[in-house]
């Protein structure tokens, strides 16, 4: 194989900028197909990208013989379904973030792909963009000397719902929890490739802004494989917006952003360093291009279903109690 030959199931927004089009500007890749069950939204979208065809079966793109991998960008409650679905039919598979609602659907998914002995890639896209290799070298290279502790802030203001129409991403039954669960998932999952697997982690969460069962406030304490610690506060029912992560060494501190685009900022001996480090035009690129190297035989992906599966055991642990209290069962 020359070229990977990829299948989308479910163009909603997230195929628009981020991801669908990383599909046809990485080398060696090519977007062939892509499906919706809404079939007029398929083909506007086939016809706007310039993909050749569309569906509105996902089993027909699935088996269609010009596909040769699949990537499933629906809402996380048929991640699952879709990629054991892929998998057993012989192909690929790369799940939009989080992975699935839930470690155990996590589980099942890697179970499949051993089973099919294929790779599962997820679409935590940050490990491969630039501004975070930027992080990871400077780590690396002992910038800030041996990693002691990180810290965490991230807070929004809280969404205003109208009616009874929640988004998917506040329903529980459909997205695994609220914010939480779709944004800070995308910085324990980066943490976990900067500093290193969490062993022990303990948290809190509840509802604050009285919305349904999606958690809006959330405290959690880490800590990680190499023996540093981690606190971490989210809140998205606040009066402000912050985004900010501080990675703490005995020789200085490193801090950035993970959803904007501000430079990064490296403290050390009383000296303060501006870093640039914008994101890419396509954010999900760069990962993609690892997938399509990897699939071709010249390079590897670092975010698959391992690692991903590490990032769903600590969200659960963290909400197993808030779930637990709203009568949030997922786990089918």
């Amino acid at each position: 194989m020359e070229t990977v030959r990829w299948g989308i199931i479910g163009v909603g927004d997230v195929t628009e900028v981020k991801s669908g089009p990383g599909f046809q500007q990485a080398q060696g890749s090519e977007l062939v197909a892509v499906m919706r069950r809404t079939g007029a939204k398929a083909a506007d979208y086939a016809a706007r990208h310039g993909v050749p065809k569309w569906y509105d079966d996902a089993d027909e793109l699935i088996h269609d013989d010009e596909v040769d991998a699949v990537y499933v960008a629906t809402p996380p409650d048929s991640h699952r379904d879709y990629a054991i679905r892929v998998l057993e039919a012989g192909k690929p598979v790369y799940v939009e973030k989080p992975m699935a609602r839930t470690a155990r659907e996590c589980i099942q998914m890697n179970e499949a792909a051993g089973r099919a002995g294929l790779p599962l890639f997820v679409a935590y896209y940050r490990r491969a963009m630039p501004r975070f290799q930027t992080v990871r070298r400077l780590l690396a290279d002992g910038a800030i000397g041996d990693v002691q502790a990180v810290t965490i802030r991230h807070l929004r203001p809280a969404d205003s719902v109208q009616g009874e129409k929640v988004p998917w991403r506040l329903r529980p039954e459909v997205s695994g929890g609220g914010h939480f669960v779709d944004l800070a998932s995308h910085t324990l999952d980066l943490l976990d490739y900067l500093v290193g697997p969490v062993t022990h982690v303990t948290g809190r969460a509840t509802n604050r802004a009285g919305s349904g069962a999606a958690e809006d406030l959330v405290g959690a304490v880490f800590e990680y494989e190499s023996g540093a610690v981690g606190t971490g506060l989210w809140c998205f029912a606040a009066g402000e917006n912050l985004d900010e992560v501080q990675i703490v060494g005995s020789g200085g501190t490193l801090s950035f952003s993970v959803f904007d685009e501000q430079p990064l900022e490296l403290r050390t001996g009383g000296s303060r360093r501006s870093i640039p480090a914008p994101y890419p035009s396509t954010v999900q690129e760069p990962l993609i291009q690892s997938v399509v190297d990897e699939l071709l035989g010249s390079g590897h992906c670092p975010s698959t279903g391992v690692s991903a599966l590490r990032t769903a055991r600590v969200v659960d642990t963290i909400l197993a109690a808030h779930r637990a209290a709203h009568g949030v069962t997922l786990n089918q």
